[in-house]
């Protein structure tokens, strides 16, 4: 089996340092992982608390498309990589609804994290009432604009149907069914087969997020063919996210 991915993104939680430290240092307790890549995205200022840890990456939740700069409030993917991480969150729904965010940008930013060395974990999916092919085909062409066949491999899809996020609580959101995030899978596929080939396709990581938990996190890699999660809400309970290791670990 490929490595699976397991990626938390805390959002803007937890909201002191201490408890950031407790989180993190339960997600350490969680044990020996058979093939799956624990990532962690804080917000920004826990990053530099946790060190470099072996069993754990660390990733940015978000980066600027500039290298540097008179960009006041921003974080430059050099600044991420001073600081231990591997991976970066690109694109995510709630940049676009609430930073205003377009594809345009999100292409710009995606070539950035590429050319500072870091992978980026790139989010696309539809709102409630709209069409999910068309959406998607519209999301992934723009987005991946100029990025070439060597690069495409290095960047894990995430399918994150905006309607199934939840608001942080645990079983607060609706999750997609697993046939219906095969169904998304199979057409990213379709549409990064059609861009770059289809043996690229295949290689390259699709992943599911939104109100994933214990419960249903391994139909999503078993059952809808993903090669992991991006988990939210249940990143910020130490058992939940343990048991959704566990649940994965087992596959």
């Amino acid at each position: 089996m490929d490595k699976i991915f397991l990626i938390a993104n805390w959002k803007m939680n937890p909201q002191t340092a201490r408890e950031a430290r407790v989180l993190f240092d339960a997600m350490l307790n969680i044990g020996r992982l058979k093939n799956i890549e624990t990532v962690i995205c804080p917000p920004f200022p826990f990053l530099s608390i946790f060190g470099s840890p072996k069993s754990i990456k660390l990733g940015g939740q978000d980066l600027f498309w500039e290298a540097q700069g008179p960009y006041t409030g921003q974080i430059s993917g050099k600044m991420l990589k001073d600081l231990g991480c591997g991976y970066v969150i690109v694109g995510h729904s709630e940049r676009r609804q609430y930073a205003g965010e377009s594809d345009e940008i999100v292409n710009a930013k995606l070539k950035m994290a590429l050319k500072c060395g870091l992978t980026p974990v790139l989010c696309v999916g539809e709102k409630a009432g709209e069409e999910m092919g068309e959406v998607l085909a519209g999301q992934l062409n723009e987005c991946l604009k100029d990025i070439g066949k060597a690069q495409i491999q290095d960047i894990i899809l995430v399918y994150e149907p905006v309607w199934a996020i939840s608001s942080g609580v645990v079983g607060s959101g609706k999750p997609c069914l697993p046939d219906d995030a095969l169904s998304a899978s199979l057409f990213i596929k379709k549409i990064i087969a059609g861009l770059y080939g289809r043996f690229l396709a295949e290689k390259t990581p699709i992943i599911y997020g939104g109100s994933v938990d214990s419960k249903n996190a391994a139909s999503y890699v078993k059952e809808a063919r993903m090669q992991g999660v991006l988990v939210g809400g249940a990143s910020l309970d130490g058992e939940e996210f343990s048991k959704i290791a566990n649940s994965l670990n087992n596959l």
